[in-house]
């Protein structure tokens, strides 16, 4: 029988003392999976790491009077005791100035060079630094990053390029024959039309105006550039390229890239291509997740809306956050980070719920039973409904997870705790415990509920390490066999004999108003401009300043998505003889093929504006509710565009 093995890899992440709970969400996703495929026993490698050269380095580097190596050293210590303390159990911890990854690159980018797939040409355009991105005139508008808002620089330089455009028919073709490559499928959809149908260009893989990376074996004054660099990260970690690839044979290819929305690009299009021309085999999956973000913005350093984790464990435990990460935001989707929510999650789900249920477990059989099930009961049967509620919740959890779909599995999970709460309150031990003669019946209970607690410790353990241990403590389950995942398909494995040893509780509730309000001074929450806004909107105002607002109907003749954005809308809008050229922020409601022949309502007076460096002349009307959803508003008959609305 052929081995399972399982390969699953986060970014490797750019050296910085200011990694957030942003960057845990993926980590925390990936460790979850990799426990998960451990406990169903695959051989499991799971990988993360750092990207450490570059020009950005190299300047800071400088600028605190220190050798960029010297300086990412500090750095990284810091990042791999964050993993430790998030309980990130991961296999290979890879940094791009290890040896053997700098090595492997100098053969790679060789090879990419004799075969033709790499030539010398000369860069000239925009770079980004702290993005390490280069852009057109027209996406970085008044040399600003459309990414970071930061200034770019002008360059110009020798440089060495990949044929990235060679690849794009094979890319496309791939693209179409592996549905599941890019998931989830609206990253997919936006890598085909924002990437490959407008074409792609080939791809500048060396430096010269900078000394801190990679020295290109053949030609020293060329370092090499991060796409040959960090991406091929993921092969070299395993060995390839070097004497001993035995783990690449074995591992690669990976079933799975985990990375953020952001760079699923760079994974999707160019990863993809680098491999097809050396020949190796692609990624069985390029996943990318949301964002966890802050009052709708993507949490950064720049904008000092960062969550620093550790405050959080500190105060509630690596396995509260972990499981708010995980159940808080179906993966895949963008999710708000709060306080509010984050200590409404853990009194809910993980005091009421989960500590409720062990606490009431443990503490009646203490109390009616001195700690002990009899060893012998006589008349002992399971409850049909709790153990094939226990079977079903196995086998959806199984399902969902092999799916990504953590928050689906973890709600699946709950929905069984809950009911085993409800099984307490429909079998009120309390009233059987006065009679003698329930006494058995009694026990049989308790048994049911030990029982189900072995099964749910083994469910969670992939989302919470170390909860599972203080159950299964506390019910004194010794024997490792019953720990197994396999175990939780049948029901009634625990000894009859059960003993309990009580403990603490391990999900204490909390009280939220007071917790809050310390919360809120260690983790500053900073109010928007869209909350500034709406308190004026929530102003009165007179008829003179509504007049002040030109309303017409407009009809749209075109639309697009623009380029390099998940949310906007360039729509050509024709108001009377006029044509209009207005962005919005709506793409997630409707797609183009939508809004083309829509009557909609306009502000033709609104001052000009440019959004990702695109004029927007005016502004679309629209209505919101408080569930996420957005309605346009439009004109239920047919009038002639221009129409003025009062």
């Amino acid at each position: 029988m052929q081995e399972k093995t399982f390969y699953i890899t986060t970014p490797i992440y750019y050296p910085n003392d200011k990694l957030h709970i942003g960057h845990s969400y993926t980590t925390v996703a990936a460790d979850t999976m990799a426990r998960y495929k451990k406990l169903r026993g695959y051989d499991v490698k799971f990988l993360t790491g750092t990207d450490e050269h570059g020009q950005k380095i190299e300047r800071t580097a400088k600028s605190k009077g220190l050798e960029p190596k010297e300086y990412v050293d500090g750095i990284i210590k810091w990042i791999k005791e964050l993993w430790s303390t998030m309980d990130i159990d991961y296999d290979i911890f890879l940094r791009t100035t290890d040896e053997k990854h700098v090595s492997a690159v100098q053969k790679i980018f060789k090879k990419l060079y004799d075969q033709g797939d790499i030539y010398k040409g000369y860069y000239e355009g925009l770079y980004c630094s702290p993005c390490e991105t280069f852009f057109t005139e027209r996406q970085a508008q008044n040399h600003k990053c459309p990414d970071c808002g930061r200034d770019v620089e002008s360059i110009k330089e020798e440089a060495y390029f990949f044929k990235l455009s060679k690849y794009q028919k094979r890319l496309e073709e791939y693209i179409e024959n592996n549905p599941n490559f890019i998931m989830p499928k609206t990253r997919q959809k936006e890598m085909i039309n924002n990437f490959l149908k407008p074409g792609l260009e080939d791809l500048c893989v060396s430096r010269t105006s900078f000394k801190w990376g990679i020295p290109v074996t053949f030609d020293p004054d060329h370092i090499v550039y991060v796409w040959l660099d960090a991406l091929t990260n993921y092969i070299t970690a395993l060995g390839a390229y070097s004497d001993d690839d035995t783990e690449y044979k074995k591992f690669w290819p990976a079933d799975v890239h985990l990375v953020g929305k952001e760079i699923v690009r760079f994974h999707a299009i160019i990863w993809p291509a680098i491999l097809m021309a050396l020949g190796e085999p692609l990624p069985k999956q390029i996943y990318g997740h949301g964002w966890l973000v802050i009052n709708g913005s993507k949490m950064s350093k720049s904008k000092g809306n960062v969550v620093n984790p550790i405050v959080l464990i500190n105060r509630y435990g690596v396995d509260s956050v972990r499981y708010f990460l995980l159940r808080e935001v179906p993966f895949g989707q963008d999710g708000n980070f709060t306080n509010e929510s984050l200590i409404s999650r853990i009194n809910s789900d993980l005091a009421n719920d989960l500590g409720n249920l062990v606490s009431r477990t443990v503490g009646m059989i203490d109390k009616y039973f001195d700690g002990i099930l009899p060893e012998k009961q006589k008349s002992l049967s399971i409850d049909k409904e709790i153990e094939d509620l226990s079977i079903k919740t196995v086998i959806n959890v199984e399902n969902y997870m092999e799916q990504m779909f953590f928050s689906d599995a973890l709600s699946e999970i709950w929905n069984f705790i809950k009911r085993c709460n409800k099984y307490i309150d429909e079998t009120t031990p309390w009233i059987l415990a006065k009679d003698e003669s329930k006494k058995e019946e009694l026990a049989n209970i308790m048994y049911i509920l030990s029982e189900s607690l072995r099964i749910i410790s083994i469910l969670i353990e992939p989302f919470m390490p170390n909860t599972p241990k203080h159950i299964r403590e506390q019910l004194n389950i010794k024997d490792e066999n019953l720990n197994l995942w396999e175990s939780t398909k049948k029901f009634g494995l625990l000894d009859r004999k059960v003993k309990i040893t009580k403990g603490e509780i391990i999900f204490p509730r909390i009280d939220i108003k007071k917790e809050i309000e310390e919360l809120d001074k260690l983790i500053k929450i900073p109010t928007t401009k869209e909350e500034e806004k709406e308190e004026v909107k929530n102003e009165l105002i007179s008829i003179d300043d509504f007049d002040k607002i030109n309303l017409k109907v407009g009809k749209v003749i075109e639309c697009e998505k623009v380029e390099g954005s998940d949310k906007l809308l360039k729509s050509k809008i024709k108001v009377n003889n006029e044509i209009k050229q207005i962005v919005s922020g709506i793409y997630k409601y409707y797609s183009p093929q939508d809004m083309i022949g829509k009557n909609v309502i306009v502000v033709t007076n609104l001052k000009p504006v440019k959004l990702r460096g695109i004029l927007s002349e005016g502004m679309i009307l629209a209505a919101s509710d408080e569930n996420g959803n957005l309605s346009l508003c439009t004109v239920d008959k047919d009038i002639i565009d221009g129409s003025v609305v009062k």
